[in-house]
């Protein structure tokens, strides 16, 4: 844990837990490791309610923490349904939920579960997908985005030693049967890499080295986005003239499209090192115009998402979060073809006041926040802040010990 510092003096640390062996012996780590520094710990308990025991799964695994004197929320999603990439849908959905319960309760530091063997699986899946560095470099154990930090202390442990843990304290635990599914990538991972050894030993020699590489390319990335680029407040970006790394460019489309990862290398190396007008990724790339020589990067208005309640910690298109609650019954979606109501009154080209957020009720237009439209009543105390997945240039990647 000191390793993943620094932490504030008495800190507050929320921990994510599913019920299982590895999320229920990490909040009883935390919690002897904060008790001896004065702070505090809580158990973020998420129920996706895609099986018809999860709900009293969760509930159980509330009631496991409090008797271990821990304090524990549960999270309950009630917009998941089952379909195509139901996986990717439930971990964006659970990151939201823990993101908002940390930013509830103004906690920076959330905790996950995942051990070797879970960084040893992933590095599998993304071999299997044709992942280049950073896919081969694993989880990170820190990362930090613009309101919370993730730490996964448990990266360097191996997967049978939770449970011993819990078993010497006597504590029960939540078997998910979704672990024995053969019908998802990661079962059929696991058994296969159990049937193999050799090829789980050649993974993990292979994560140290391409995490330091990541680490080394990350940096590199940050500067280099310092220097050629400024990311408005709006959600749009301005890229000085001239080629760009297709690294820092794939970054900086994640960052302005809200996206849960990057866009492949080969997807946008043209571009980069041929810049101009061109459609990818969700973002536009168009001529900066009167903001000087260069180029914007836009949202693309047609892949933009659904409104979304303005709820305190809401998410609207992976790019803007809420700060407090609006009035009851508002939403945030996009200003769209609203727009046309203020092209005199902005200096901000067409393209990019289509894609601002946008407070209504019902079909009502009741605030802009970035063009501040709307009275302090219309958004009840609540703020909106451009706050994407991944920021542009983020800390750098912190590989596992």
């Amino acid at each position: 844990m000191d390793h993943l510092g620094p932490y504030e003096p008495g800190p507050t640390l929320a921990v994510a837990v599913s019920g299982g062996a590895d999320s229920m012996a990490l909040a009883i780590l935390t919690r002897d490791w904060v008790r001896d520094r004065g702070g505090s710990v809580i158990a973020l308990v998420v129920d996706h309610g895609l099986r018809p025991a999860s709900g009293d799964e969760a509930r159980l695994t509330v009631d496991r923490l409090r008797r271990q004197d821990i304090p524990a929320r549960l999270l309950t999603i009630s917009n998941l349904t089952h379909g195509a990439a139901l996986a990717e849908r439930a971990r964006i959905s659970r990151y939201e939920a823990l993101t908002a319960a940390c930013a509830e309760a103004g906690i920076v530091h959330l905790l996950l579960g995942h051990h070797l063997g879970d960084q040893v699986e992933t590095l599998a899946m993304r071999v299997l997908r044709g992942s280049l560095t950073h896919g081969l470099a694993g989880m990170a154990a820190l990362r930090e985005t613009t309101h919370l930090r993730l730490l996964r202390p448990l990266l360097g442990i191996e997967p049978g030693e939770p449970r011993r843990l819990l078993n010497a304290k006597g504590i029960a635990w939540v078997e998910d049967p979704s672990n024995q599914n053969l019908l998802t990538m990661r079962a059929r991972m696991r058994q296969g890499l159990a049937a193999t050894p050799m090829a789980e030993t050649g993974l993990r020699q292979a994560l140290g080295a391409a995490g330091r590489l990541r680490e080394r390319e990350e940096a590199a990335t940050a500067a280099e986005l310092a220097d050629r680029a400024v990311i408005r407040p709006e959600g749009f970006a301005l890229l000085s003239p001239g080629r760009i790394s297709a690294g820092a460019l794939a970054a900086l489309i994640q960052a302005i499209s809200g996206a849960a990862y990057p866009p492949g290398i080969a997807q946008v190396s043209d571009l980069a090192s041929d810049p101009k007008p061109a459609t990818v990724a969700g973002v536009r790339l168009l001529p900066a115009g009167r903001f000087g020589e260069g180029w914007l990067v836009i949202r693309e208005e047609a892949a933009i998402g659904a409104p979304v309640p303005a709820t305190n910690g809401a998410m609207w298109d992976g790019r803007f979060r809420t700060n407090g609650s609006g009035p009851a019954g508002a939403t945030i979606g996009h200003l769209g073809d609203d727009a046309v109501l203020f092209k005199r009154g902005s200096r901000l080209p067409a393209a990019v006041l289509r894609t601002l957020p946008a407070v209504r009720m019902g079909e009502m237009l009741a605030s802009v926040p970035h063009l501040g439209y709307g009275s302090a009543e219309n958004l009840g105390g609540m703020t909106v802040l451009f706050s994407p997945r991944r920021p542009a240039a983020a800390a750098c990647f912190v590989p596992a010990l």
